[in-house]
């Protein structure tokens, strides 16, 4: 019998707020109250709509944006915690560790690779910045072979470490951005929609690439994106988020063949089949209204003022994520009936 593997990260009612300066209130609740794990060497894929708080939850996970509340475990250490009392409110002073040892283990790529890379640096200078800080080269030659193995292994030449981020294409500032991100070998990635930006036939060189390093280098992805096609495809488990809310969280064929939150089959609804005549056959759920503001969100579930199957109930109580199959987890009254 194949051994478990142990949570690599585990996140508990994680919520970050972004305050307004002049408005009273929490601000923007770009994140609130998301609990999940990562398994070591599984990608997790994140799915959502355009402002439901994805990458946030992303950076939130590696302090690059300090969390509101709730609590960071990172192979068994806490790295933030201030956990929620019984009112929802943080209970006191956060408790946080100093990140620099961690950022050796935890990474991301960006989604926006011309707006990531400094324009005044070389690809050998953005590469190497990571290998300077942390004091991985002994030498200059050892720094010099480090860049040039990192370039070999993301597809790119050894005199492109010469040039600069503008006289790259899009492919090939990821790629570099990929290679930065692996200087300090790395545990975890978060992959920020790292494919949006680019051509179709591009799009799947580099997540193939990215799945071929997960095999050779045991990699953890948190992988964000908007096509439900490639999240498919990549993922062992994918998550999907409303309105800053973890509404369903799953095995990837599961959810897939048989989402249970309203949100989740709208989502699916939409994804195009390749086959037109299962196409025109194909019902789509169409959803009425706009999605709420962050600064006002609704109250009980966030979905309810769009979804079609909203009760009274719905519109006064927050559902509880909980599992409602094995290793399926979803937030939805409906469900509980």
């Amino acid at each position: 019998m194949a051994k478990e593997e142990k949570n690599l990260l585990e996140i508990k009612d994680l919520r970050k707020y972004f305050p307004i300066k002049g408005v009273k209130g929490p601000g923007v609740q770009a994140v609130q109250d998301v609990s999940l794990f990562i398994k070591k060497g599984e990608t997790l894929g994140l799915v959502g709509e355009s402002g439901c708080g994805k990458t946030t939850l992303g950076r939130t996970i590696l302090r690059l944006y300090e969390p509101t509340g709730g609590t960071i475990i990172y192979d068994g250490e806490p790295i933030y915690d201030n956990p929620l009392g019984p009112d929802g409110k943080p209970l006191g002073k956060a408790k946080a560790v100093k990140m620099l040892p961690y950022r050796r283990k935890m990474q991301i790529i960006f989604q926006d690779p011309s707006a990531s890379l400094d324009p005044r640096m070389t690809v050998g200078e953005i590469i190497g910045e990571a290998i300077d800080i942390h004091k991985l080269a002994a030498s200059k030659k050892d720094r010099a072979d480090m860049i040039k193995e990192l370039l070999g292994r993301v597809g790119l030449n050894t005199e492109h470490a010469n040039r600069y981020p503008h006289e790259f294409s899009g492919g090939q500032q990821q790629r570099v951005g990929i290679a930065r991100a692996l200087a300090v070998k790395p545990e975890f990635i978060v992959c920020d929609e790292p494919i949006s930006a680019l051509d179709v036939s591009i799009q799947s060189q580099v997540v193939n690439m990215l799945e071929d390093m997960q095999q050779e280098l045991g990699l953890t992805y948190l992988f964000i994106a908007h096509d439900l096609s490639v999240v498919r495809h990549i993922s062992n488990r994918i998550g999907v988020m409303y309105l800053g809310s973890l509404v369903e969280l799953g095995e990837s064929y599961e959810l897939n063949r048989h989402p249970i939150h309203p949100y989740t089959q709208t989502l699916l609804s939409a994804v195009p089949v390749p086959d037109p005549q299962l196409s025109r056959t194909r019902q789509r759920i169409i959803l009425e209204g706009d999605v709420p503001s962050p600064m006002n969100p609704p109250s009980g579930c966030r979905f309810h003022t769009r979804c079609p199957y909203a009760t009274e109930q719905c519109s006064r109580e927050t559902p509880k994520f909980k599992e409602h199959e094995p290793g399926h987890w979803a937030a939805c009254h409906l469900l509980d009936k």
